[in-house]
């Protein structure tokens, strides 16, 4: 049996500082907010899934939230590992094994840890694991490789660091419209490139925040769907794909898994780069922007940088993309997959207020996991494939 999946459910913790809310408390309000915007109550939700805090997560959070699901899932592989939930999710429903399921992620990473991640804080300096044998003892970091990444873009294809900032001041220009943002004062490149230089090319302002914050998506049936309150808004493909762990290992630094899950999911839901409306990704750094711009497919290779700086991931552009301000200035609380997927939604259901992209149709969510390692692709539709 083959049954259409529909998101029918969103919900956001509070922050994006909370220093009185652990980890778990902030999944569960978004759990809360996600399954009565549903329309449903929590006997309703047989599946569950979420990654993130070690092994057994998934039990502990069913545990705290009161329920006792049939299915569960907890792929991890960094900020990707919910486009992996969704597409799993999407084909367990399909399929009939379950009905219904929530997808949940929350961190209080800034109020637990402050801005340790990706700087070289944190982290032991002891016995080496193999993978990393080579990067922990150089000193090279999180930014560290995606800066060696952006260098070789720049290298090959002649992509500047002016191009790179014009990729975060629109994502900025978001966050303005978003009152829940963590930054939301205007910027120029000129800003951009003024700020602290992290690891060269990317400033303090081409990197992601850090903060607090959850989110919450419930899927379920078509046919459930429509007993339900909101427009639903269907999954018509998703793919993942992996190319390393470490970077040493990526096989080139200017192209990742994207070209691989994201043309496949395209093909899945019968559409092309063309067809879609707005993009919601992974914005850890300006660069994982500009390489999954070109992967997917939405500007040839080595022009992602031109594409960007003509403008064209503006509300006005032709692709609106991180609409609520993105992992650059709006929320990063560890991993920001699942916010992707969250956004992706609001906008299909008119929901976006002075950020709304006009008659959005066709959205895409695309996660980003480890030192560019792993990418997960969902396309999301206001109708079904026919």
């Amino acid at each position: 049996m083959t049954r259409r999946v529909c998101v029918v459910g969103v919900g956001w913790s509070d922050g994006p500082v909370t220093p009185d809310m652990t980890g778990l408390m902030l999944e569960a309000q978004a759990f809360q907010r996600a399954v009565a915007d549903a329309g449903l109550t929590k006997a309703d939700v047989e599946g569950l899934a979420s990654a993130g805090y070690g092994g057994m997560h998934e039990v502990m959070l069913a545990e705290y939230l009161g329920i006792a699901p049939q299915w569960l899932e907890s792929t991890s592989c960094g900020g990707s590992s919910f486009e992996l939930h969704a597409m799993h999710a999407w084909r367990a429903i399909e399929a009939g094994d379950v009905d219904t399921v929530a997808i949940v992620y929350g961190n209080n990473q800034l109020s637990a840890s402050g801005r340790t991640l990706g700087t070289g804080g944190g982290g032991g300096r002891g016995v080496l694991p193999h993978p990393m044998g080579y990067e922990l003892p150089t000193g090279l970091t999180l930014v560290g490789a995606y800066a060696m990444a952006a260098q070789r873009h720049m290298y090959e294809y002649g992509t500047t660091p002016e191009q790179l900032a014009s990729i975060a001041v629109q994502i900025r220009e978001h966050a303005v419209r978003n009152p829940n943002a963590m930054y939301r004062d205007p910027i120029t490149v000129d800003d951009v490139l003024e700020s602290k230089l992290v690891a060269d090319p990317l400033h303090k302002l081409d990197c992601c925040v850090i903060s607090d914050g959850g989110c919450c998506i419930v899927l379920t049936t078509e046919e459930r769907a429509r007993e339900l309150p909101h427009r639903p808004v269907y999954v018509r493909g998703a793919a993942a794909a992996m190319t390393h762990h470490s970077v040493h290992s990526m096989p080139d630094l200017t192209r990742s898994a994207g070209a691989v899950c994201g043309p496949k999911a395209f093909a899945q839901a019968g559409i092309t780069a063309a067809d879609v409306d707005t993009f919601q990704m992974y914005d850890s750094f300006t660069y994982t922007v500009l390489v999954c711009l070109e992967d997917l497919g939405f500007a040839p290779k080595g022009e992602g940088g031109a594409f960007a700086a003509d403008g064209n991931l503006r509300l006005d552009g032709a692709l609106p993309t991180n609409t609520d301000g993105g992992g650059l200035s709006a929320t990063h609380p560890g991993m920001r997959g699942l916010f992707l997927l969250c956004e992706a939604t609001r906008q299909l259901r008119g929901e976006a207020g002075d950020a709304q992209v006009p008659d959005a149709e066709i959205a895409v969510a695309h996660g980003s996991g480890g030192w560019l390692s792993t990418m997960g692709t969902v396309v999301l539709g206001t109708e079904p494939l026919r």
